[in-house]
């Protein structure tokens, strides 16, 4: 356990039934690769015998952490954090791994099973690295089209010009020791962000002034469009016809 492992990756999770495609494309990454999952819970647990059993079928190549303090950091569960998507998890996992390099994978969210090595690939020499990322129909689970819009890096999309590029957290690398003045702002969300789930934007500020990123190129992520979510009108439009074609199709799959 003392000696590191090639990469980390933080998941805070609120135990969505999704949590378990999440975890699963983690062991799916290749197996030359030593991972290391930190599973952080941020909701009351009272019990989850589908994601215990899963996390006692770890593969070999991957050393699982479940990390549950009893509570909640978030004030969206009473915590004292304004960071409604995780509380201080991010931010306390990032500095409990054994790894120098940290990725990040939201509950509803997972990856191809090339994603960790294309993304150890494109960090080095780099303090930070990315890959692209697709969007995901939330109700079929079935890729619409990759995101060339708003996760696509420093100085392009739609975000470039107010907020010099953006990379989503699930598509991030990081070097936790050259970027550790970015870890304590998972926790923070950007002033008068009443939803509290903007810290990615701090800790991407923080990125894009580090140097430039290794980036894969690759849409290795895949993100799963919230209907809720402010952006989601945006998106649609973006998309256009391929949105309206997996949205038909995904309501036929429902009849």
């Amino acid at each position: 356990m003392q000696s590191s492992f090639d990469v980390a990756v933080v998941m805070p999770t609120v135990v969505r039934p999704t949590v378990l495609a999440a975890i699963q494309s983690v062991f799916d990454q290749s197996s030359s690769i030593r991972i290391q999952l930190l599973v952080g819970i941020d909701t009351a647990l009272n019990s989850d015998r589908h994601l215990i059993d899963l996390l006692r079928r770890t593969p070999l190549h991957v050393t699982s952490f479940l990390f549950y303090p009893g509570y909640s950091t978030s004030v969206r569960h009473g915590g004292p954090h304004l960071a409604r998507d995780g509380g201080s998890l991010r931010s306390v996992l990032t500095y409990l791994a054994n790894a120098r390099l940290v990725a990040y994978l939201d509950d509803d969210n997972w990856w191809h099973p090339e994603h960790l090595s294309t993304m150890l690939d494109a960090i080095k020499g780099r303090d930070w690295a990315h890959s692209l990322r697709w969007f995901v129909h939330h109700q079929s689970r079935e890729p619409i089209c990759p995101d060339i819009w708003e996760s696509v890096g420093p100085g392009k999309g739609v975000f470039a010009e107010r907020f010099g590029g953006w990379v989503d957290p699930n598509c991030l690398m990081i070097d936790k020791i050259a970027c550790e003045g970015a870890i304590r702002w998972w926790c923070t969300p950007l002033t008068g962000d009443r939803q509290g789930m903007s810290g990615d934007r701090r800790v991407y500020d923080y990125l894009q002034h580090q140097g430039p990123p290794g980036s894969t190129g690759r849409p290795t992520t895949f993100y799963i469009l919230q209907p809720d979510d402010l952006m989601h009108p945006t998106r649609v439009d973006l998309m256009g016809s391929a949105y309206s074609d997996a949205d038909r199709k995904a309501k036929q799959l429902r009849a």
